[in-house]
């Protein structure tokens, strides 16, 4: 609880509190709390985890009285930790990423655990288990607030939580940059598609119409044998298959000319 010249009112408020990250207070962290406290947009009895014991040495610091802690925020209680009912977890991650200092292990589908000593009881991994497999227990019975956390604890919670702040911005900056560089990529090939020059493009054309015209020629040849066709001496099968079998080979080529120009 240094109080270093250098630090700002928010920074010292900040080393007053317990670091659970509940976000109790209304704040999504203890150091946007602290921060409000400091402007003067947040009272100083908004934290439980910390207690009467907080309050007062927050009154202390800003030279304010002591005043109770403010039952919509919650109430001063045993420091617990979550337990996690390993026979009913499906391995959803949700509480790992609820989880505001990382105590929680586990993969997707696979059993999940919460490493005790790094827990600050914070519940924000209850409410999002979709099995109800989350129960706080008390750790610290008959002592609460300050009484039942240590500085150290407030200061490792604290590490962690910026860690993990860190953690998450650095991922979600890295899957931004590999979106960005997909996007890019496709963008290019879409340029290239679209710049082909007009020789190309003449090119396609001509292959286009040189098939149209096989495709009628073919569609000509094959109503000249129907009509020489008489009823005792049938057109030759085998003529009419290959007929067959010619346009549909040439449609095909069509059809693939046609979905080209398409993309273009």
């Amino acid at each position: 609880m240094s109080s270093s010249p250098s630090k700002t009112l928010a920074d010292r408020i900040e080393d007053l509190l317990p670091q659970t990250q509940c976000t109790k207070c209304g704040y999504p962290a203890c150091r946007p709390y602290a921060e409000a406290v400091a402007a003067g947009a947040a009272n100083y009895n908004q934290c439980p985890p910390g207690g009467m014991e907080g309050i007062a040495q927050l009154a202390h610091l800003l030279g304010k009285p002591v005043i109770p802690l403010n039952p919509v925020n919650g109430i001063e209680r045993p420091r617990p930790v979550a337990v996690i009912d390993e026979t009913l977890c499906i391995g959803c991650t949700l509480c790992i990423q609820a989880c505001p200092v990382d105590a929680i292990v586990g993969a997707a589908k696979q059993m999940h655990t919460v490493v005790t000593d790094l827990c600050t009881g914070c519940d924000l991994c209850v409410a999002p288990c979709p099995v109800d497999c989350i129960d706080m227990v008390e750790v610290t019975p008959g002592k609460t607030g300050w009484t039942a956390w240590s500085q150290q604890q407030a200061d490792d919670a604290r590490e962690r939580h910026t860690f993990r702040t860190f953690r998450l911005r650095r991922e979600k900056e890295e899957n931004d940059a590999r979106l960005a560089a997909k996007a890019a990529a496709k963008l290019k090939q879409a340029e290239l598609e679209a710049a082909s020059s007009p020789e190309e493009q003449a090119a396609q054309e001509r292959k286009k119409a040189i098939i149209q015209a096989a495709m009628e020629r073919a569609r000509l040849k094959k109503e000249q044998m129907a009509a020489q066709s008489t009823p005792t001496a049938p057109a030759s099968t085998s003529l009419v298959d290959v007929s067959r079998s010619v346009r549909k080979g040439i449609e095909e080529i069509a059809e693939k000319l046609e979905q080209q120009k398409g993309k273009q």
